[in-house]
């Protein structure tokens, strides 16, 4: 089922038009960032708002149906980062130079190890707008 535009309007609004894992701004993506459903329709997530979420194509595809993930460190198996319950900076932070992202907590940990936060492609992305101040997000 097709996300209707009202709501997805107010999903990217929501989100200020950033992939709510990764923080990538879907202006400078070439792709269009999809509407996510946090808990997966398959697990009986619903369409609510409080279950949806902008995601870049990439964060969408690795986090796929995944709620859980193995925190590398502890080697437990922790949430996913959930946008809607979870404060980003309680899971994560910046690298000095903004190109990363560090998880800080087992949630954050395994979110950016299986949603792949810190791929090739994203850490160019975040360094070229650094250069013209347009990231890290304010």
């Amino acid at each position: 089922m097709t996300i209707p535009a009202s709501k997805r309007n107010a999903v990217e609004k929501r989100a200020r038009n950033l992939c709510e894992y990764c923080l990538c701004p879907q202006n400078h993506s070439p792709q269009r960032f999809s509407v996510e459903h946090i808990l997966a329709k398959v697990k009986k997530g619903s369409d609510e708002l409080e279950n949806l979420a902008l995601a870049c194509q990439a964060c969408n595809n690795y986090k796929y149906t995944k709620t859980e993930a193995i925190d590398p460190f502890s080697k437990e198996k922790v949430p996913l980062y959930n946008p809607r319950k979870d404060d980003w900076d309680e899971h994560f932070v910046w690298s000095e130079d903004f190109a990363e992202v560090i998880g800080i907590s087992p949630t954050g940990r395994a979110t950016a190890k299986t949603l792949k936060l810190n791929r090739e492609s994203v850490q160019n992305l975040r360094r070229l707008l650094s250069l013209v101040d347009k990231h890290p997000p304010k």
